[in-house]
């Protein structure tokens, strides 16, 4: 076989003489010509697109970070006297948060946001966990995504200052005039305020962001548990119940992600169910400072019962 191969490529290459082959080495390439100048542009999108597409993916990694941290601040709210302070602290950090997702909207801006989509979008799903989270500890509800995304229009700098003085923002760059903005005088220019930023939560992002929720509630319920509060597993019980309620009914017409994350959300609410059957059945029988004892190797069992299954 090794030798036919070896007769074959021999062939193949005797077809060509070796005066072809010399003048092949000899061809030069005319850097000026439209094919040239047409692929040196199409190099320079592509990597423009990279780079920008590196960017994009090293904002979401912080706008993550950044939501983890605030997520962790707000876990500790169940242990803390001072809940206004630490509700403070983690609106701060959302700011932050905020800011990161400002730069991200201003590399899109001309951009079709769903080619980057990917880079950022599990900063998103991060980002609206850490918003859920903290509106429910406010309220005991779950935020729209309507109100979520009002948070995330952003304004200049021009603007912000213009709307601390009362007084109308002044551009710096010339756009094109329209019929109403035109002066008296033909094909004259004016100037136009900027328009802003904005970047928009999708509704796979607000889901996704919600099904890590659970995950971080059924936390708490066992933080607060073991600090004897017997009352908020049961108003979680019936939050998550209410949630499972709305991906059981979205099914398999949702993303792809959905299922492997519903798994994870009845899970969560399990644990939670269970907690608040052992304080309903046996909460006097176990001591307060027992409790989140109790719940977690509960908990341990019940993820090993489903890992044989």
């Amino acid at each position: 076989m090794s030798n036919k191969e070896g007769v074959f490529r021999k062939r193949k290459y005797d077809n060509f003489p070796n005066s072809q082959r010399r003048e092949d080495k000899n061809i030069t390439v005319n850097p000026s010509s439209l094919v040239m100048k047409a692929f040196k542009s199409f190099q320079h999108d592509l990597d423009t697109r990279h780079d920008k597409y590196e960017r994009l993916v090293k904002l979401g990694r912080d706008i993550t970070i950044e939501s983890k941290r605030t997520i962790f601040l707000l876990h500790r709210i169940t242990s803390s006297p001072n809940k206004e302070d630490i509700l403070a602290e983690s609106e701060s950090k959302m700011d932050a948060v905020r800011q990161k997702i400002k730069q991200v909207a201003q590399e899109l801006i001309g951009e079709d946001m769903y080619q980057y989509h990917r880079a950022f979008t599990p900063g998103l799903q991060e980002y609206v966990e850490a918003v859920t989270f903290k509106h429910f500890i406010q309220t005991g509800s779950l935020i729209s995504i309507e109100d979520i995304n009002k948070q995330l229009v952003f304004t200049t700098k021009e603007e912000e200052e213009a709307t601390a003085s009362h007084e109308k923002p002044v551009s710096n760059s010339l756009e094109k005039p329209t019929p109403d903005s035109l002066e008296s005088a033909p094909g004259e220019f004016t100037l136009q305020p900027p328009s802003g930023w904005s970047l928009q939560v999708t509704p796979v992002d607000y889901l996704l962001g919600v099904a890590d929720l659970t995950g971080e509630l059924m936390r708490l319920c066992i933080g607060s548990v073991g600090n004897g509060d017997i009352d908020t597993p049961f108003e979680l019980s019936q939050f998550l119940r209410q949630i499972y309620d709305g991906f059981s009914y979205i099914g398999n017409t949702g993303p792809y992600e959905i299922s492997r994350k519903l798994y994870t959300l009845k899970q969560s609410l399990a644990k939670v169910e269970n907690a608040c059957y052992t304080l309903k059945v046996r909460g006097s029988e176990i001591p307060k400072h027992m409790l989140a004892d109790v719940f977690a190797s509960k908990a341990e069992m019940t993820e090993r019962e489903d890992n044989m299954s």
